[in-house]
C-alpha cells in the first residue's frame, strides 16, 4: 500500500496570506488523484487545531474521501515533519511506499526522495501533479 502525507499551508494554498484564497490549489490535487485510490494522511499542523471532520470539510470531496488519518504528536528537533511521518509509519502494516507533499523542505533530510516539494509562495502546481501521478502510476 502507498500513502500520501499532505501538508496544507504552502501546498494547497500559498503560505503567505492574502495572495490566494485558502485551498485554492486543492483542485490540482484532485486532478492528480483522479480515479486513483491512495490513502491520504494529513501531516499539516492544521491537525492540531481542527478535528478530522473539520479538515475534511475544507477539502473537495474527491480529496476528503481519501483522508484516512492524521500523523501523531509533534516532534521537536531535527527534521520534525519527516520524523512525525516515520513515527506514524512505525504503527502501520503493509506500507510499501510513501510520499510527502510539503513545502517545508527543511523539515526533511536532504536528499529525501519521498518529498514532493512545493513552492511555499505559490502552493502546488503542475510539476507536483506530474510527480504524484508518476509515482502512483509507475511504481
Amino acid at each position: 500500500m502507498k500513502l500520501l502525507f499532505l501538508d496544507f499551508d504552502g501546498v494547497l494554498h500559498p503560505s503567505s496570506p492574502g495572495k490566494e484564497p485558502l485551498f485554492s490549489k486543492a483542485s490540482l490535487l484532485s486532478m492528480a488523484l483522479y480515479d486513483i485510490d491512495v490513502p491520504i494522511i494529513i501531516s499539516s499542523s492544521w491537525r492540531f487545531t481542527h478535528s478530522m471532520k473539520e479538515l475534511k470539510e475544507k477539502l473537495p470531496n474527491e480529496i476528503a474521501k481519501k483522508i484516512m488519518d492524521v500523523t501523531g504528536p509533534a516532534v521537536v528537533g531535527k527534521y520534525p515533519r519527516y520524523n512525525e511521518i516515520l513515527n506514524y509509519l512505525s504503527t502501520q502494516k503493509n506500507v510499501s511506499e510513501w510520499r510527502a507533499l510539503d513545502d517545508s523542505y527543511w523539515e526533511f533530510p536532504s536528499p529525501c526522495p519521498q518529498l514532493i516539494r512545493c513552492n511555499s509562495n505559490t502552493g502546488m502546481n503542475i510539476r507536483e501533479v506530474h510527480a504524484i501521478t508518476q509515482w502512483l502510476i509507475n511504481s
